[in-house]
């Protein structure tokens, strides 16, 4: 699998994705956000790869991010969608993206932000290094940071939030089994 910032706002490339295999698919088609990806081997040394949405399809993306500049903190970026196709979700793929993401826009900013509304995306972003802030943005998200000085001693408050609402069985058994912040998978190599 290989990793790649494909470009940033304000010309970012478009990018369709399968709207059957991924989430916010619709989310990659403009121009105004970032993004970087993960592909399959051998995809991105294709001619004309990727391809412009109005196009075709960006054929052998696995995982997607977007991002952009903070509107209110010119230091800071914010990982605004993380979507991995539906056949690979479970492999970690979204975590190692966004560890990706962020090592790479660090090199411009000094800080990288992604806001989650639940505790697996809560989760994969702690994999991906991330820390929670302590702060709550809009009406669900939980702000994380990279980087975040207080990453470990975070963590249990970021799941208390999530105890206090409602949840289903399933997501109260995944917080039911967390007893501490999870390793920081590698960023993996890629081209920024």
């Amino acid at each position: 699998m290989e990793f790649a910032v494909l470009g940033c706002p304000p010309d970012a490339p478009r990018i369709r994705l399968d709207w059957e295999r991924f989430r916010y698919a619709g989310k990659f088609v403009t121009r105004d956000a970032g993004k970087a990806v993960a592909v399959a081997d051998g995809v991105r040394d294709r001619e004309s790869w990727p391809p412009d949405a109005r196009d075709a399809e960006a054929a052998g993306v696995v995982g997607a991010v977007s991002f952009s500049p903070d509107r209110e903190d010119s230091d800071t970026v914010v990982l605004r969608y993380v979507t991995v196709r539906d056949d690979r979700r479970g492999e970690g793929i979204g975590a190692r993206l966004c560890a990706f993401a962020a090592d790479c826009l660090l090199a411009d900013y000094e800080r990288v932000r992604i806001d989650v509304n639940n505790p697996y995306a809560y989760e994969a972003a702690y994999k991906a290094g991330f820390g929670y802030t302590g702060a709550q943005v809009g009406r669900h998200e939980l702000a994380l940071e990279r980087p975040c000085e207080a990453r470990a001693e975070r963590y249990g408050e970021g799941l208390a939030v999530y105890r206090e609402r409602d949840l289903t069985d399933a997501e109260v058994a995944f917080l039911d089994a967390r007893d501490g912040p999870p390793a920081v998978v590698d960023a993996p190599e890629g081209e920024c």
